[in-house]
């Protein structure tokens, strides 16, 4: 059969000034807020005047009635490519994708990638309400809402399929929480030992305190361009090497045991040209632990139900031989909301751009990201990943 149609690479494309609008735990500003502090902090990293951002996309929970084109008003932008896009922990793998297209096209040639939520009680119940139908329907008539109880249920089944135990799970929050002692971003920045984590108090089994990201409220953002722009503007940055995305993978499995990434990690090293022993560190999309875990497997750093002894043998820290989540991810930064899957991304920039400071890994030239968002109570529908190589 013909090709019809060959797909172009991504090259041609950069990433550029790595914003976080600092979290805090409550807050009673709306998401428009922490938009614009992120807007303001793109504009100060590049030295960009507001009318040459003529490219933008929008992830948020909270933003509603609002959608995009409400953010342009609000702000004052007026760019000429606008992307809305509604799926919280692959929305930055997705936003990228999708800018990285509209800059190689010409549709745009600086495209502003912005994320933000608030968090306080009435946004938060809000949200878990007309989060998913299905989910809904599958938990409140058992008195059971949130995401804690869902993904106790997908941890639990993990388990007793691939004989993780607890302290599997907790040697990646473990690691993740020394990272973050160095990151004056993140919000946790109390040491946490594996002894805290397994006497840590149930909140609904086998998932206890220290599995459950925090909701917060505040704001990620980064810039797309092509490498000239960036060079001329004298901005340190990072090339997109390759990118895919995945929906409503594997489907028949009754419950959600692994990910879109397992379906196209190939194309995804094919697209880089390298293999996943070439990759210097990994940011993964970590709202619970299970999901971390299946991400090492899905994109092929171990086998399938390899996770937990994967994690036994290796350091996960940013001085370790397995650099992962090097900024604390969200079990210490926070879950601000959609922002939460730009977090790695903006993690993965300051690290391969000499940024990251004391949590430095030494010599990396090429991070993978990965998105997971979604969840309907048994599985998640959005799953994502990119490879992001220095410019040096």
């Amino acid at each position: 059969m013909a090709a019809y149609l060959q797909r172009k690479g991504y090259e041609g494309v950069a990433l550029a000034v790595p914003v976080t609008v600092p979290y805090e735990r409550y807050s009673l500003h709306g998401a428009h807020r922490f938009l614009g502090q992120a807007m303001r902090g793109l504009l100060a990293g590049s030295g960009l005047a507001k009318a040459q951002i003529d490219g933008l996309t929008v992830s948020s929970f909270s933003l509603a009635p609002d959608t995009a084109v409400g953010v342009t008003q609000h702000l004052g932008l007026s760019p000429r490519w606008l992307d809305h896009i509604p799926t919280g922990g692959a929305s930055g793998v997705m936003a990228l994708r999708r800018a990285a297209r509209a800059v190689q096209c010409g549709d745009a040639q600086v495209v502003a990638c912005v994320a933000a939520d608030t968090n306080h009680v009435d946004s938060f119940r809000q949200t878990l309400g007309a989060f998913s139908d299905f989910a809904r329907d599958a938990s409140y008539p058992y008195g059971a809402g949130g995401p804690n109880s869902m993904f106790a249920f997908i941890t639990a089944h993990y388990m007793r399929t691939h004989g993780a135990r607890r302290e599997d799970f907790g040697r990646i929050a473990v690691a993740q929480r020394t990272n973050a002692l160095r990151n004056p971003k993140a919000l946790f920045r109390k040491p946490l030992t594996l002894d805290d984590y397994m006497a840590a108090r149930p909140i609904a089994e086998p998932i206890h305190l220290f599995d459950c990201v925090m909701p917060c409220a505040g704001a990620e953002a980064f810039l797309v361009m092509a490498p000239e722009r960036a060079r001329d503007l004298g901005l340190p940055h990072v090339l997109l090497h390759g990118a895919i995305e995945r929906h409503n993978a594997y489907a028949d499995d009754p419950v959600m045991l692994r990910g879109g990434w397992a379906v196209d990690r190939d194309d995804l090293y094919a697209q880089a040209g390298i293999q996943p022993r070439d990759i210097d560190l990994l940011q993964t999309y970590d709202d619970y632990p299970v999901i971390a875990m299946m991400q090492m497997e899905d994109l092929g750093f171990c086998g399938k139900g390899e996770g937990p002894d994967f994690v036994r043998t290796h350091d996960l820290t940013h001085a370790g031989d397995f650099p992962h989540n090097t900024g604390g991810g969200q079990l210490s930064c926070g879950q601000a909301g959609a922002a939460g899957g730009f977090l790695g991304l903006t993690e993965a920039l300051r690290q391969l751009t000499g940024q990251a400071g004391e949590r430095a890994v030494p010599g990396a030239c090429t991070a993978l990201v990965g998105g997971f968002g979604m969840v309907t109570y048994d599985r998640c529908l959005c799953t994502g990943a990119v490879i992001l190589g220095s410019s040096e």
